[in-house]
């Protein structure tokens, strides 16, 4: 009797480790899928907030509401390169021609980050003091393209040339979870503005 005893203490034993390491398992998974959920949906959050506005910010471009301030749209871009864009538009919809430029920051900026690739996106009206956007941007690249549609190379020394554009916003998180950075990825390709078609 004593014999059988001891191996049900010993077969309850094991069995309950068992058990137990299942429930610290799932537990665990539940928690790196809570995790990683939750930093994807930060991520998708913090493209949409971008792209919303660049996208709202681009397809006004060479936009007035006094017409005659801009007589010429093919003069409505004043700078374009891979990384960054300067436009003429009219913000506050007041007939004051406002110019915009996007650019990226060096990533050295965001050192204080734990992402080493972050950067801020720089919005800049006119000659007001820049602002970035820290929201996990990685990167940001332009392409311009001709009437025809073909590619036009850099360095553009024509920007009266660029009919449509194809942007492209990456985003990571500002903290990695396990090492790994949620990225998300966001393009418009031939973005057309009316007002530069307007010729």
């Amino acid at each position: 009797m004593g014999t059988s005893t001891i191996l049900d203490i010993i077969s309850s034993t094991v069995i309950y480790g068992i058990l137990l390491l299942i429930v610290l398992r799932v537990n665990d998974s539940g928690a790196s899928n809570s995790f990683i959920y939750t930093f994807d949906l930060l991520v998708q959050e913090n493209l949409v907030t971008v792209a919303g506005l660049v996208e709202h910010d681009f397809r006004l471009l060479g936009y007035c509401a006094d017409p005659t301030k801009i007589p010429d749209p093919s003069k409505s871009i004043v700078s374009a390169d891979s990384t960054s864009i300067a436009f003429l538009t009219d913000v506050n919809d007041d007939g004051v021609v406002d110019t915009m430029k996007y650019y990226t920051g060096p990533v050295s900026e965001l050192a204080s980050t734990p992402n080493p690739n972050d950067r801020f996106l720089y919005r800049v009206v006119n000659n007001e003091t820049p602002k970035g956007m820290s929201l996990g941007v990685t990167a940001f690249n332009l392409l311009y393209f001709n009437a025809q549609g073909d590619t036009i190379h850099f360095p553009i020394l024509v920007t009266g040339e660029i009919y449509t554009m194809q942007i492209t916003i990456t985003v990571e998180n500002v903290a990695a979870y396990d090492t790994t950075y949620s990225t998300a990825f966001w393009r418009q390709v031939r973005l057309v503005s009316r007002n530069l078609n307007n010729r």
